[in-house]
């Protein structure tokens, strides 16, 4: 027999009940904020008001205003809400399996689905704030002693390959992508005078917190990529470059366009100090060849 006290109750849906009751007092542009929220609700857990301007057409202000109108003080008091709701925004292993389920039908769907990720974060990366952040980004580093490279989990492979296209044009640089105590190792090599570029999302991580207190304590300015524009790092960094990566809500992300936006940045700056970049290659090319001559093991 199924009794009150077994039967688990539902969490009221508080997003839905103010819309329905609100939406028809509401401008074209701010319904179309509010429709576009109450459809992709899991999404806008992990959005910015900057991104779901974009992913509607209308500003950050009318976000703002459309959120406001529907009771809510603000983003943050929405995302609670829907949090209260929902739960937590999913796992790494939760949105691969949401993935590969979705993929399932056969090869192109796998194919669409990179292609309009990248697709997506490269247009993002081209649009005037963006452009912006690397040009600030770049002014940093034409200055920077070193470039210390942060990235952790699947951006640890990032970071390493960064550092090595960095010190190919002529730019010392680090990675710093271990994990635990292990990252005390490498921070210890951050110097006054260095820029840091950093890897980081929402999550607000013990060593991405530590890596920035060390940055702060040394006055090195900070380079962040992301698409959490309203996490933690945000707050404390100098550059900040809003990347898309692909899936978002219940997918999985891409690393493509990080790597892309790395890859802009370094070519960038090589083509602001073009002997430098020239000479460091040819040095490199020399010493390949003296490794790889017959007679010198």
């Amino acid at each position: 027999m199924v009794t009150v006290a077994n039967v688990k109750k539902r969490p009221t849906d508080v997003y839905g009940e103010r819309f329905r009751c609100r939406r028809h007092v509401l401008s074209p542009r701010l319904l179309a904020v509010a429709d576009y929220t109450n459809q992709n609700r899991h999404v806008i857990m992990e959005h910015t008001a900057l991104q779901i301007a974009a992913a509607t057409q209308t500003s950050d202000a009318t976000v703002v205003r459309a959120i406001q109108a529907l009771g809510f003080t603000g983003l943050r008091d929405l995302k609670r809400t829907l949090e209260n709701q929902y739960g937590p925004t999913l796992s790494a292993t939760d949105k691969m399996s949401s993935t590969v389920l979705a993929l399932s039908q056969g090869l192109d769907a796998s194919i669409d689905f990179v292609l309009q990720g990248h697709q997506r974060g490269c247009l993002a990366l081209s649009e005037p704030h963006n452009r912006q952040a690397m040009a600030r980004a770049l002014q940093r580093l034409q200055g920077a002693q070193n470039v210390g490279i942060f990235g952790i989990g699947a951006s640890s492979i990032l970071a390493d390959y960064a550092a090595r296209l960095f010190s190919r044009i002529g730019t010392p640089a680090y990675p710093l992508n271990r994990t635990g105590v292990a990252l005390a190792e490498q921070l210890i090599g951050m110097r006054q005078g260095d820029v840091l570029i950093m890897m980081a999302q929402r999550k607000a991580h013990r060593e991405g917190l530590a890596t920035l207190r060390e940055a702060k304590r040394l006055g090195v300015p900070t380079i962040l990529l992301t698409w959490a524009g309203g996490s933690p790092f945000c707050q404390q960094a100098h550059t900040v470059i809003l990347i898309p990566r692909g899936g978002e809500g219940r997918s999985m992300p891409l690393h493509g366009p990080v790597l892309v936006c790395l890859e802009m940045m370094i070519l960038a700056l090589a083509s602001t100090t073009p002997r430098v970049s020239i000479a460091a290659m040819e040095r490199l090319h020399d010493i390949y060849h003296v490794i790889g001559r017959p007679g010198h093991g």
